[in-house]
């Protein structure tokens, strides 16, 4: 091994936090899932559309099978996070703007 390759790897042991790059603290917050008793309260109260509508307006965008869903905060509004088995066999991950089933991310 080289002399500047071991001073590199010598200094990325020693000087981890000088060498990591800058990340926003927003990349970090992640979506936090509501309980099913939340996801019943936020529905009941309008603050967020049945999951059948949802599902209904995807299914008008694009073919395929529900998976997954849930229904989550994202900063300052509700989101499906939804897993759709295409037709053609592929697996996508879809956002779904639960106040109004716009989809917003995914496709």
């Amino acid at each position: 091994m080289s002399v500047l390759r071991r001073i590199i790897i010598a200094l990325c042991l020693l000087l981890p936090g000088t060498l990591m790059p800058v990340v926003p603290a927003v990349a970090d917050e992640q979506p936090r899932c509501l309980s099913r008793a939340e996801q019943r309260t936020a529905i009941a109260d309008g603050q967020a559309i049945p999951l059948a509508v949802a599902r209904r307006m995807l299914r008008q965008k694009m073919g395929g099978e529900l998976v997954r869903a849930r229904l989550c905060h994202e900063t300052n509004r509700l989101i499906y996070l939804l897993t759709v088995l295409t037709r053609d066999g592929k697996v996508m991950r879809v956002t779904v703007d639960a106040t109004n089933g716009t989809v917003i991310g995914g496709l």
